[in-house]
């Protein structure tokens, strides 16, 4: 397989959030630390729907069991629907609400919404077959069917089946589901098989459709028989020819309802089409799709409706009830709403308010997936799962990699991962902007990690000592190139800036990894050279070592705070890190000036990697919020507690867009900022009239539109410069608006 071909089956994941927040008092050794009540709790998904077993249906509602779930069964009620009052074998339109046990000899009815039981006793020498409804049709020795029925007086009526032809057969294939007056038999006859209905009220058979085949797939309800592409009125005259079911379909027929003949779970697709449930008019052979994205289980009920299955995804999945409408036509309704069953998180970020997971969702052995829920500003989703990259296939991590997958959220709705070829080579990849695009930087290295990153630029140190490099991954790029190869020291990226350890003790740089030169210098006070350097906002973390000291500086106010030492996350305002001896993932607030720290959570003690912020806990430099795995491999989110920063660019991307903007080929220029917003983007002319005006919400933290040189009008703007105008609103509400202008061209 080319590697191309490898990069196109990818995908990846993070899931993290920052949460920052006041001291509180230390606990007494012996009694466990107060830990943060998550406002969310949510999981990675199976990516396939929820199976659903159906045990009974009634008018009232049905019954279910959920094989992932061990099986119990369950009670689903229709919403708004009142079942039949009156209950009694002497009404059989009432049967539609019926349960049916056997034991031995004694059938056992009970009609579900009024609890009325009647008892029907199988007479020695038959057999019970099926129940449909207050009928229970039984056969005796000589194989002839009978339909047995409770008497008022507790004593049970036996129905001979009258009209078989001679020399009948039965098959023991008897269908039930589509009616309670009427029950569908297969039987032989002189080498063919047939199939015809027994009318339960006064056990009349009649035959309707005549070589059916040995294994007929008979669909009804109170109208229509339906065989294959064969279909006919039950009320028509006997001698009544079968019509010919035209309209094409995909898919097995599952039921009638009213005029319609469901079909459903085709075995091929033709490309392009995807699975639905198709209704095919059987009075003028029309085809209309009734439900989309339905396949897996349905079940035709005795109502003369039926229950199936269907969703957009397996977060997004139903079962739908399908009820006739006066017209013959059929009608859906949600009846009940399925859970997605849980797959296991092997790594997860977070970036911008969004949660990001990655993890094997198929059940299949070396499937793996990235996918993302989006969060308010205090963590809580506000959206399903969504697939945020392609399918990755094979494992990414060398064998006795403990620290791996490798994610880096990166706050543009992307994250970064190491993937290692057949070769052993590494690469730097970005994923998360659609589920197909993969970025992929070779890094012609191997045994190497991942640092920090953001937008475009991802710092990584390889494998070989002393090696270490930018990746840049811009707007549109499919292929990741090197911004900067130099020797490995502490370094950190935060926008188009790299931070590394100055000439003197103690100092910072900054080099503008666009204009390449040192911008800035900055003395933290730090008493070494750091060994760890990380950069958010105006925020500077140094560390001396694993044994400290450490500390955070603050280049708005030029304050130097001592913070704990130790494995450590740094956000805006905060700092997480976890006690590799006690588990407690612990916060410390310092955007005050003062550093004070609380446990945030108390980790499962068993370790799912060496315990990086990529596998048990993971924090948002975009905004705040902690994210951490549970022992029920659940990711729970803890609310941020400390004010962030002002809405601030970090990096831009707003050169013109060569040979357009065209529909096409628009503009779609990038304002990588340091938090979620919601903006507002005017283009004008050169007399400073506004010609276009785009809205949106920001991708994590990054602005992303697109414009074909089209006025707001719809029509083409003529060639010229244009001044570009944004005006971005901070989504947690703290700060100022950012306003930023510029030009581009178009023609």
């Amino acid at each position: 397989m080319t590697r191309s071909r490898r990069l196109a089956a990818l995908a990846l994941s993070g899931a993290a959030a920052l949460s920052c927040a006041v001291l509180t008092a230390p606990a007494p050794a012996h009694a466990a630390p107060a830990v943060d009540t998550p406002v969310a709790t949510v999981q990675l998904s199976s990516t396939l729907p929820t199976e659903i077993d159906y045990t009974w249906a009634g008018s009232s509602g049905f019954r279910y069991r959920l094989p992932e779930n061990s099986g119990a069964l369950q009670w689903a009620d229709y919403p708004g629907v009142t079942p039949p009052a009156h209950a009694g074998p002497d009404d059989l339109s009432t049967g539609t609400d019926v349960l049916t046990t056997v034991s031995g000899a004694t059938v056992t009815q009970r009609h579900r919404s009024t609890g009325v039981t009647a008892t029907v006793t199988v007479p020695s020498g038959q057999t019970y077959r099926t129940a449909s409804g207050w009928s229970v049709l039984t056969q005796d020795a000589a194989g002839a069917p009978h339909v047995l029925r409770a008497a008022a007086d507790g004593t049970t009526t036996d129905l001979p089946v009258t009209g078989l032809p001679e020399g009948a057969q039965l098959t023991g294939t008897f269908v039930t589901g589509g009616s309670v007056r009427r029950l569908a038999v297969v039987y032989t006859r002189d080498g063919a098989t047939d199939v015809g209905l027994v009318d339960l009220a006064d056990g009349t058979f009649r035959t309707y459709l005549t070589g059916v085949g040995t294994s007929p797939r008979v669909v009804f309800n109170d109208r229509w028989l339906v065989d294959g592409t064969r279909a006919i009125r039950v009320d028509s005259a006997p001698g009544t020819a079968p019509s010919t079911i035209t309209a094409p379909f995909f898919g097995e027929a599952q039921a009638v309802v009213g005029d319609q003949l469901l079909a459903a779970n085709a075995m091929f697709l033709p490309g392009g089409t995807t699975p639905e449930l198709t209704a095919v008019s059987l009075t003028d052979n029309t085809a209309r799709t009734l439900l989309a994205d339905s396949k897996g289980s349905y079940l035709a009920t005795p109502d003369g409706g039926a229950l199936a299955t269907a969703g957009p995804s397996s977060v997004d999945w139903h079962v739908y009830r399908v009820a006739p409408a006066e017209d013959g036509t059929a009608a859906t309704g949600k009846a009940l709403d399925l859970p997605a069953w849980q797959a296991a998180p092997d790594g997860m970020t977070l970036a911008g308010g969004e949660l990001l997971m990655y993890g094997n969702t198929t059940h299949t052995g070396g499937i793996y997936g990235f996918y993302g829920i989006p969060l308010d500003t205090a963590g809580r989703p506000t959206g399903l799962q969504s697939r945020r990259g392609p399918t990755l296939q094979g494992a990414t991590c060398p064998g006795g990699d403990a620290a791996c997958p490798q994610l880096e959220a990166l706050g543009d709705g992307r994250v970064a991962s190491l993937w290692t070829d057949t070769q052993g080579e590494e690469h730097v990849l970005a994923v998360g902007l659609d589920t197909t695009t993969v970025a992929d930087a070779p890094t012609g290295d191997a045994g190497g990690r991942i640092g920090t990153g953001t937008g475009r630029y991802v710092l990584y140190n390889g494998g070989t000592p002393g090696s270490q490099r930018v990746t840049d991954v811009p707007r549109g790029a499919t292929a990741g190139a090197t911004a900067l190869d130099r020797t490995r020291t502490a370094a950190a990226v935060w926008g188009q800036r790299l931070w590394t350890p100055g000439s003197t003790q103690g100092t910072v740089v900054a080099y503008d990894l666009k204009t390449k030169k040192n911008v800035a210098t900055v003395d933290t006070g730090a008493p070494c050279a750091p060994s760890e350097i990380q950069a958010v906002n105006a925020w500077l973390y140094w560390s001396c070592g694993t044994a400290g000291p450490a500390g955070v500086y603050d280049r708005a106010t030029n304050r130097a705070i001592t913070v704990p030492a130790g494995q450590a996350r740094l956000a805006d305002g905060c700092l997480v890190r976890e006690n590799r001896t006690t588990h407690e993932l612990l916060l410390t607030d310092f955007h005050a000036g003062t550093a004070t720290t609380r446990t945030v959570a108390v980790l499962p003690g068993a370790d799912q990697n060496t315990g990086g912020s990529t596998g048990r806990w993971a924090v948002d430099r975009f905004g705040g919020n902690v994210a951490y795995l549970t022992d029920r491999r659940q990711v729970a989110i803890v609310t941020a507690g400390v004010p962030t920063s002002a809405l601030a660019q970090m990096e831009a991307q707003t050169d013109p867009q060569p040979g357009g903007p065209t529909t096409a080929n628009p503009w779609r220029p990038v304002w990588q900022l340091n938090k979620p917003s919601t903006w507002r983007l005017t283009l004008s002319n050169a007399s400073g009239t506004v010609v276009r005006t785009l809205t949106g919400a920001s991708t994590a933290a990054a602005v992303r539109p697109s414009w074909d040189a089209r006025t707001d009008s719809g029509t083409f703007v003529p060639p010229g410069t244009y001044t570009w105008r944004l005006i971005a609103e901070p989504r947690d509400g703290q700060g100022a608006a950012l306003a930023l202008t510029g030009t581009t061209t178009a023609g």
